[in-house]
């Protein structure tokens, strides 16, 4: 498989709500099971994956969603809020990944790199100053965003009050788009 050539951000479509559902719920239980009591990710998947949530964040003009395709394989998925006022920026001024997802199978490979950049060419696109995200304080995501060109702006935590408490703490981490 060719990254270059064959690495795709496909907009999601009704006819697609399937495949999304399956890619984020089956990546979000690689990644994040360890987070939830007895690794229940239920309240994640409620809240993130279903026809209805789908349906209303697709009609949020203010939200982009992409499943994410290599060659002929769906591999991850991105979820963009494209006008987000985040600490001293405004809505105009900041995008925020809301989500990024990529397969056990196909991490490391670049695809991440990739998606990061998509987001970027989105933003300088819509001339914004700024791409945030949120990313656990523990795991692998937070030193791939750091070796991607971010930085850590702000403490957070995970909004779901069932998380292991330990578990809980995350950053905020910006990249400025230049």
């Amino acid at each position: 498989m060719c990254l270059e050539a064959g690495l795709k951000f496909v907009k999601l479509a009704p006819s697609l709500y399937d495949s999304y559902i399956h890619i984020g719920t089956m990546a979000y239980n690689q990644h994040y099971r360890h987070l939830w009591p007895n690794g229940d990710t239920t309240t994640y998947i409620q809240n993130s994956f279903t026809k209805q949530v789908l349906l209303n964040e697709e009609l949020d003009i203010n939200t982009d969603l992409y499943i994410i395709q290599l060659d002929t394989t769906y591999v991850g998925l991105l979820k963009v809020t494209l006008h987000k006022s985040i600490l001293t920026f405004t809505e105009s001024e900041a995008i925020y990944l809301d989500k990024i997802y990529i397969l056990n199978e196909f991490s490391g490979q670049g695809i991440g790199a990739k998606s990061i950049q998509f987001v970027e060419d989105k933003a300088r696109k819509l001339s914004k100053k700024v791409l945030f995200l949120e990313s656990m304080q523990k795991g692998r995501a937070l030193g791939f965003y750091l070796v991607n060109g971010f930085t850590i702006v702000a403490n957070s935590t995970v909004p779901f009050d069932n998380v292991i408490e330990d578990e809980k703490p995350m950053y905020l981490l910006k990249k400025d788009i230049l």
